[in-house]
């Protein structure tokens, strides 16, 4: 991964700038746990409706799909898309790019009349 590690915390910001010429640890966040929430922020969520969606609809993904479900979000992040339709294999996904969520989830069976609004992007899952 290349995307920096980003601070949320603006007033740890501002102890790391005023103290840049001491080599003392600054009080806030280690990068340990900098890293940790770095990886947690880059995991997919599933929201309640599109576990539902799951569910009923008798879709399971393995950690194989996972992951590729995780870097096709990714791919579409670095792309600038916010609430992305994702194409894998016979399964849809509607994510919130920003959030790593994904909103709903479909399959070949029940995609309706095949529309979908309210998205800036289509990313295919490799």
């Amino acid at each position: 991964m290349t995307d920096p590690i980003r601070i949320q915390n603006n007033s740890s910001v501002q102890k790391t700038v005023s103290n840049a010429g001491s080599k003392q640890a600054v009080h806030g966040q280690g990068f340990a746990q900098a890293l940790e929430q770095k990886s947690r922020e880059q995991e997919i969520r599933f929201s309640n409706h599109a576990q539902k969606r799951l569910q009923s609809r008798e879709i399971s993904l393995s950690d194989e799909g996972l992951e590729r479900l995780a870097q096709a979000v990714e791919k579409v992040e670095k792309r600038g898309g916010k609430e992305s339709l994702v194409l894998m294999d016979d399964l849809a996904f509607i994510v919130n790019v920003r959030q790593r969520l994904v909103v709903t989830a479909l399959d070949a069976r029940e995609r309706g009349e095949g529309v979908f609004t309210q998205i800036d992007s289509v990313v295919l899952a490799d």
